[in-house]
């Protein structure tokens, strides 16, 4: 038997989303797929026990607040292919699965532009609180020009201007969730009659170029306080962004020499941020084929080539670019684009060929296999730690079918992980932060969220004011 150097274990994620239709299009119509029953909380409910029953991390939802951008002159192909909608609030949902889970992560993907700060905020406090600490936030600033016109915009922000809103709506939200209640706030006396010190919770006095909040923080502080943050942008705003801000981010990336130059400079933004390349996890979107030989594994291939409907990922990607590229033949090069939309993803794109200009089915196919590792577990394996080696930290497992992808996983491929001790067999105790980072429940002092910290005095000195001296 072969012997192993003992690893740091792979963080494991679902990447799920409320809706038919998510990645990998067309396999909703499988006859295992059960996608179609996502309106079922009993469907979420199955798969959020299979995936704490395997010890996953997290069950991360991605979301949309708006259509995607044409394709063929329209949004008429969106929905025939239901191609991300009907879409459902995953905030809602998890709200739901909390009550049936006790250890695994919950994570949601929130727009700055569908929900006002200070809204916000009190809903991941109340989840955080619901859960025991189990809440992510996955901060994203939204590509899709329906999405900024469903809130009220005239169209899509320029790219370098959603980053700049995403910091102000950061620094609302760390202002409440961390500098509102002090630590001790909450007696809950019931002697006395004293449930909280007025001494101890302050207003916010937040004043900037789109949020007015004078507070204070309406729920009293959560176990993490702010929720296990996430980040998704690949461009270098985003790297810059997720560099400052974010605990864990999530790459698309081609192979593990693209993920390696990808994790370095995330880290390397990090550092340049005043923390430690240490506080922030690098997970890799991939999907799985887990078969028992290679038979097996060809005979999975096959059935998934069946399946997959290379015309909604070409929609898919268009839409997110906001480029129409419907009506052209698979084949067809694609020149030097140029977009406000997922700059980070146009930039893996034109890696796909040496002269920058790969074909729609290059593209296509590089989103749905380009991403899957299949194999036997030894195989699959080895491959995950040549990646584990280019510096990603975790998994972003996507599914082609619920929930029998996560199945597979659990059934056929994570018994390897534990044998080489790249997968957790328990839970760590504590809050999301604690299992990830084993530290604490808190963000750590590094983090500009921890600047919210400071005194009372030095918090008025800034505008923000002790509820007695304003004479609440």
């Amino acid at each position: 038997m072969a012997t192993f150097t003992q690893r740091p274990r792979l963080l494991l994620s679902a990447f799920v989303m409320n809706t038919p239709n998510h990645i990998l299009g067309g396999h909703w119509r499988r006859p295992d797929a059960q996608q179609h029953r996502f309106n079922e909380l009993a469907l979420w409910q199955e798969t959020a026990r299979v995936l704490e029953d395997a010890k996953f991390d997290a069950l991360f939802f991605a979301d949309v607040s708006g259509l995607y951008g044409e394709y063929d002159g329209g949004h008429d192909a969106h929905v025939r292919k239901g191609l991300q909608v009907p879409a459902n609030d995953p905030l809602v949902l998890l709200s739901a699965l909390a009550a049936g889970t006790s250890d695994i992560g919950l994570a949601l993907t929130s727009s700055i532009i569908q929900n006002h700060p200070f809204q916000f905020a009190r809903q991941l406090s109340t989840l955080d609180h619901l859960s025991g600490g189990r809440v992510a936030w996955n901060v994203v600033t939204s590509v899709l020009e329906n999405a900024h016109r469903n809130f009220g915009g005239a169209g899509l922000a320029k790219h370098d201007d959603r980053y700049e809103w995403a910091e102000e709506y950061v620094e609302a939200a760390y202002a409440l969730w961390e500098g509102s209640w002090e630590d001790d706030a909450v007696v809950a006396d019931k002697a006395s009659g004293l449930y909280a010190d007025p001494a101890k919770v302050h207003r916010i006095d937040h004043a900037g170029q789109r949020y007015s909040i004078e507070g204070p923080h309406l729920v009293s502080p959560s176990p993490q306080r702010t929720p296990f943050l996430f980040q998704a942008g690949s461009s270098d705003r985003g790297r810059q962004f997720a560099g400052q801000h974010a605990e864990a981010t999530f790459i698309f990336a081609p192979g593990p020499d693209h993920a390696r130059r990808n994790a370095e400079k995330f880290r390397e933004q990090a550092v340049a941020a005043g923390r430690s390349g240490e506080d922030l996890k690098v997970f890799a979107g991939l999907s799985f084929l887990v078969g028992s030989t290679e038979a097996e594994v060809k005979r999975k291939q096959a059935e998934f080539d069946e399946w997959l409907d290379l015309d909604y990922i070409v929609a898919h990607i268009g839409g997110g670019m906001g480029i129409d590229l419907g009506g052209l033949d698979l084949d067809t090069p694609v020149g030097q684009l140029e977009t406000e939309g997922n700059q980070g993803h146009l930039e893996t794109i034109r890696r796909l060929a040496p002269d920058g200009k790969p074909t729609l089915r290059q593209i296509a196919r590089s989103r749905a296999y380009g991403q899957q590792i299949a194999g036997t577990p030894e195989q699959i394996a080895d491959t995950l730690e040549d990646w584990q080696d280019a510096g990603v930290d975790g998994i972003n497992v996507l599914n082609h079918v619920l929930p029998d992808s996560y199945v597979e996983l659990a059934e056929g491929l994570l018994p390897e992980l534990r044998r080489r001790g790249l997968a957790q067999s328990e839970y760590a105790p504590g809050t999301l932060r604690e299992k990830v980072f084993g530290r604490g429940d808190r963000l750590p002092g590094s983090h500009p969220a921890a600047g919210y910290r400071t005194s009372v005095p030095a918090r008025a000195a800034g505008g923000t004011h002790d509820l007695q001296e304003a004479g609440a």
